[in-house]
């Protein structure tokens, strides 16, 4: 970052979400950096600096209108391109809605696998942070029943990788503390519950741990989150999203952050969706997105 203050894209999100009014609300917290809201003028009022981007179709709060669905890519789009040709410092993604973009008929899992194929980022790395927790996904939005086959050693080791360079680097950690949570009950009680752990986990915080990487385990993930073991480490790896998240979000719920590690730029985001039925009411919450922004600022001044 070269400029006195960085300069954060914030992208309004789903429309019809509570998002466009968390931002405008942001927009009036005083904050150590110019935020350019990104998003449909109209619903953007308020904030003092404004990217126009139009609606497909007038937004009706609470009611989800596929027709939209191109208007929140192209907002994205217009934020991701401003961070890779370094007009911006970071980005802060208000939520988006997946189903809505899927029934859109457009192929979409989510920020983190858009923005990184947008960005073309080799590997990237899920990690919510709050409640005195970071926890990052060894996989992410993916049916249970899929988890299994998509952990392997070399991701795994790419994981841990990631993960190590851009706590150092972005988190300005010296030598990260990785722990490692199992991928079955008690790791695997020896192979009596599963193999995984044993001939996938562990070869991977092997390599991780020859390569200088601080990781340790794969440790059971009942007993993982307990303080103890969270006092020694500075992050946990979790297998998959409701392994670790449920965790964390009980810890920092309303005030959690969602950061993508491996990305050229920082973006971090809101740990919740777009609740539908608080929009238009004046009840949600700007928590979070503060709570994100703050800390993209952070991040963004560390690079």
């Amino acid at each position: 970052m070269t400029k006195d203050k960085p300069v954060i894209a914030l992208t309004s999100g789903e429309p019809a979400g509570i998002g466009p009014e968390l931002c405008v609300r942001l927009c009036a917290e005083r904050l150590d950096a110019r935020v350019v809201a990104i998003g449909e003028r109209e619903l953007l009022r308020g904030c003092p600096h404004v990217e126009h981007v139009a609606l497909q179709r007038p937004r009706v709060p609470g009611k989800l209108d596929p027709a939209n669905s191109r208007y929140v890519l192209a907002v994205l789009e217009r934020a991701v391109r401003g961070c890779l040709q370094g007009e911006f410092d970071a980005m802060v993604t208000a939520p988006v809605h997946k189903g809505v973009i899927n029934d859109a008929g457009i192929g979409f899992t989510g920020h983190t696998e858009y923005l990184a194929e947008r960005a073309k980022a080799a590997h990237v790395v899920m990690m919510l942070v709050g409640g005195g927790l970071r926890v990052a996904l060894a996989t992410t939005h993916l049916p249970l029943s899929q988890v299994p086959g998509a952990i392997t050693t070399e991701n795994l080791l790419r994981t841990l990788r990631v993960l190590d360079a851009d706590l150092r680097r972005r988190f300005r950690i010296a030598r990260p503390r990785i722990l490692v949570a199992g991928l079955n009950p008690h790791s695997g009680e020896s192979g009596h519950l599963g193999r995984e752990d044993l001939e996938v986990i562990a070869p991977a915080i092997a390599a991780a741990a020859d390569a200088g990487i601080a990781a340790r385990g794969p440790i059971p993930a009942d007993t993982l989150f307990v303080p103890e073991r969270l006092s020694a480490a500075d992050c946990v790896l979790a297998m998959y999203h409701d392994q670790g998240l449920p965790v964390l979000k009980y810890a920092s719920f309303g005030r959690g952050v969602n950061v993508t590690l491996g990305l050229p730029f920082v973006r971090t985001s809101v740990d919740h969706g777009t609740a539908l039925e608080l929009a238009g009411t004046g009840k949600a919450d700007p928590g979070s997105l503060i709570e994100a922004t703050k800390l993209a600022i952070e991040l963004a001044s560390a690079a």
